[in-house]
């Protein structure tokens, strides 16, 4: 029996591959339950977590292959020591008022997520700070050398 998820990944797919890409097209879904809750910090429900996949946008998002790319991000960078990671946000990115996304945006939400999600807990526990250098450019330092 196909989940859900195989189900909408068929269709989304059949629709895709149907026509032009300028046409525009209606994608109907029906989820496995009401969308009450719209912030994904606030809730590890699985509706809240799809939903905020399909309208917020990430520093770094999976493609089709399954690889790891920049999504926000327009270049990043590693120190020579691997402690520093420097990331460069991409230009035009626009909040819902159209105002520009900055680096400040990310440190408040890399920030808001880590304190309420375990697994951001642990990954600050490995963080000594986080810059902006400017509009568009933050850092994360951290304490130690990576193992790997």
């Amino acid at each position: 029996m196909r989940t859900l998820w195989q189900r909408v990944s068929a269709v989304a797919l059949l629709v895709l591959s149907l026509g032009n890409a300028d046409a525009q097209v209606t994608l109907r879904v029906a989820p496995h339950s009401d969308l009450k809750i719209l912030d994904p910090i606030w809730t590890g429900g699985y509706i809240t977590r799809n939903h905020g996949y399909l309208i917020y946008d990430t520093l770094f998002a999976v493609d089709e292959q399954g690889e790891v790319r920049p999504q926000m991000v327009d270049r990043y960078d590693v120190s020579a020591d691997k402690l520093t990671y420097t990331f460069t946000l991409r230009d035009g990115l626009l909040w819902h008022d159209g105002a520009a996304v900055t680096a400040e945006d990310c440190i408040a939400s890399i920030k808001r997520w880590a304190a309420k999600d375990i697994v951001g807990q642990k990954l600050m526990s490995f963080v000594d700070t986080m810059a902006m250098l400017d509009s568009r450019t933050f850092t994360i330092r951290l304490k130690n050398r990576p193992a790997c």
